[in-house]
């Protein structure tokens, strides 16, 4: 019975488990109006969760975000419950009780995956949120305003550190491209979020960056949360923080995968890299579900950059809206995303354009997004392992900043599998390479080939205390959508400089340099 206590209380810890971000802003550098980059910052995974359980919950909100993009059946809670139980049970290690002590995590915790996509059946997203690293500043911390918690009460959930930053957050670089700000990077490279300003005066709020949505919320002053209380340690928007805060009473709602939100849509000024929108359209939360209020959560709202037909709000998203008022170009979204084990920190966001000193120029291709909803999906020309290919011909791929894993149709992963020496099938969707492979998987957009860096497709080692021995892939199955759709999230991501370009439907790749 002790047992079975246990292990109950430990599958609500590692459902709920997965963490936190915080800010730790570079200010934006502006070179030239039409371009605007933001800085990434880098956050950590939780500890002591096993890999394959890691794993699951990776899968687990992949298939969510698949189908809601797809209009298809969601899984269900039930199902997606026991995919994390099997993994469990499979675990030898003993005891129970110890196996996933996660001292300081709190028990809402996010799990990986994070960000919403639009989900045609229900006009909904899959909010997949990752577990997050701390790690050093670089750039200028740019917190200048007051977090609370429970809306004016002290925060207790992230500590600031000496330089600056919020505890477990290692901040970007400063950015170096024209008008810019930085990324953060969760742990295992899952997650990116930035720094924007809201209101007057402006005050920063941390937002997680997401190619698969297109709403932009923060809380509000008067944010409850369903579980009970204020919205936690998090920067509020309302008439007490901003004078030019206008409420218009419009409802909106938004569903996620592991969350919800609800509130109304106002207006107020937001500052972009530097870059004034006055007056612009967004929505404040009035209610989160304590998968946002509680203090475990460092980030302050969503900015969704899909195109603005995903909008639950109905209105222009943050790049459309810059385009539109003239300050810059074009309504164009561009991401370098920085590697944890490299450690360089330098990822970032780019508005109205490209930044051609991350990538080689002759490489860039740029392909029609075929997805008529809002997403960005383009025709995958091929897949190869080493040079060998698959033969899998006639797939799309939607590219996604909000998901961690490559996600393809059972079928299609065995095939890639197949020809990745060591490789196994773990029965659950997801495989096992060698921890030393140095297969190159590459998948062709535009008739360009790009690599995945082998330590990209060795996710995560099975053991972690044997880093040589078997790691879990970085590409899955998934059995949600048609047989030739597949889901691209960051294990390819971060092998690319990647571009989306609203005014043209189109998406752009290039080589990193």
């Amino acid at each position: 019975m002790q047992l079975q206590l246990s292990f109950a209380t430990l599958l609500a810890g590692v459902l709920f488990a997965f963490s936190t971000v915080q800010d730790a802003v570079a200010r934006p550098t502006r070179r030239n109006s039409g371009l605007v980059t933001l800085p990434l910052k880098r956050v950590p995974r939780a500890e002591g969760v096993p890999p394959t359980v890691y794993l699951q919950q990776h899968i687990n909100r992949a298939h969510k975000r698949l189908a809601r993009m797809k209009g298809r059946e969601v899984p269900s809670d039930h199902q997606l419950r026991q995919n994390i139980e099997r993994r469990m049970l499979a675990l030898e290690e003993d005891p129970l009780s110890k196996r996933f002590n996660r001292q300081g995590v709190k028990k809402n915790a996010r799990s990986t995956n994070r960000i919403g996509l639009a989900g045609a059946a229900h006009n909904s997203r899959s909010l997949q949120l990752k577990q997050k690293k701390g790690g050093n500043a670089g750039g200028q911390a740019a917190s200048t305003a007051a977090t609370t918690g429970d809306n004016g009460t002290a925060g207790t959930g992230s500590e600031i550190e000496a330089n600056g930053v919020p505890s477990g957050v290692e901040a970007a670089n400063a950015p170096t491209a024209s008008n810019s700000l930085g990324l953060n990077i969760e742990g295992q490279d899952v997650g990116y979020l930035a720094t924007i300003q809201m209101g007057t005066p402006p005050q920063d709020f941390l937002i997680l960056m997401d190619s698969g949505s297109a709403d932009l919320w923060v809380g509000s002053e008067s944010c409850t949360s369903t579980a009970g209380g204020g919205c936690g340690s998090h920067t509020f928007l309302g008439t007490a923080s901003s004078s030019t805060f206008q409420d218009s009473g419009k409802q909106f709602a938004v569903t996620y995968g592991t969350g919800n939100v609800a509130g109304t849509i106002i207006t107020d000024n937001i500052a972009v890299a530097g870059l004034n929108l006055t007056g612009h359209q967004f929505g404040v939360a009035d209610s989160e579900s304590d998968d946002f209020a509680d203090n475990s959560v460092p980030f302050d709202g969503l900015m969704g950059l899909a195109q603005s037909t995903l909008s639950e709000q109905g209105v222009p998203t943050p790049p459309e809206s810059l385009a539109s008022a003239g300050l810059i170009s074009d309504a164009i979204t561009s991401f370098k995303i920085s590697r944890e084990a490299d450690d360089l920190n330098d990822g970032e966001i780019t508005f109205g354009g490209l930044d051609s000193t991350k990538f080689d120029s002759s490489t860039l291709t740029t392909f029609n997004n075929v997805n008529a909803d809002g997403f960005w999906e383009g025709a995958m020309d091929s897949v190869t392992v080493d040079g060998t290919d698959t033969q899998l011909t006639g797939r799309t791929a939607i590219l996604d900043t909000g998901t961690t894993l490559i996600v393809a149709p059972p079928a299609d992963a065995t095939a890639v599998h197949q020809l990745i020496q060591g490789s196994a099938s773990d029965g659950q969707g997801g495989f096992t390479v060698p921890c030393t492979t140095n297969a190159s998987v590459a998948l062709s957009f535009g008739n360009t080939a790009f690599a995945i860096d082998p330590r990209d497709i060795a996710f995560q080692p099975v053991d972690p205390n044997d880093p040589t021995g078997d790691c879990i892939s970085g590409i899955s199955s998934g059995e949600i959508g048609a047989a030739t759709e597949w889901l691209v999230g960051d294990v390819f991501l971060k092998n690319a400089y990647f571009s989306v370009d609203v005014g043209k439907n189109a998406i752009s790749l290039a080589k990193l340099v």
